[in-house]
């Protein structure tokens, strides 16, 4: 692959990324799935578990409208590790995820996404997407933060 090709693949995979944030915090729910392959594999979980993978596109799509459904949310991405070789490409994620439940509870989120994409016809398709939680704040109606998790440890 070219520098210029590389260069240009660069760029489309963190478009699609960003479409893949916007669609999902707008529940444009068939922009979503138009980024994934038709056998997407989706887990996610804490840091250092293997999470449970839901696969097909169908599946993964309800279980994301399942997991957001009563709130407002907010998924933000940045420094993207990007491994590529032809037309598939491995790319980590640095990510903060926020959700506001109807009830008043929020939960934000941080971690990676570990994806594995493939360009078919030209477009990159989300085939394999894991996100591991490596913090993750809970906060109730009354304003007390509660940590249930940092997996992560220090530093």
């Amino acid at each position: 692959m070219t520098e210029q090709a590389e260069l240009i693949a660069f760029y489309e995979l963190t478009q699609a990324k960003a479409k893949y944030c916007r669609t999902l915090d707008t529940r444009d729910w068939n922009g979503l799935a138009a980024l994934m392959t038709a056998d997407i594999e989706f887990g996610m979980g804490e840091a250092h578990s293997e999470p449970h993978m839901t696969v097909g596109r169908d599946e993964t799509v309800a279980l994301l409208q399942s997991l957001v459904a009563g709130s407002r949310t907010a998924h933000q991405v940045h420094t993207p590790e990007i491994d590529l070789n032809g037309d598939e490409a491995q790319v980590i994620w640095a990510v903060q995820d926020r959700a506001v439940f109807d009830n008043g509870t929020s939960v934000t989120g941080y971690g990676h996404y570990t994806e594995r994409w493939v360009r078919r016809e030209d477009v990159w398709k989300l085939a394999s997407l894991r996100l591991s939680h490596l913090i993750t704040d809970v906060h109730q109606m009354n304003g007390v933060a509660v940590l249930i998790s940092n997996e992560g440890g220090e530093g």
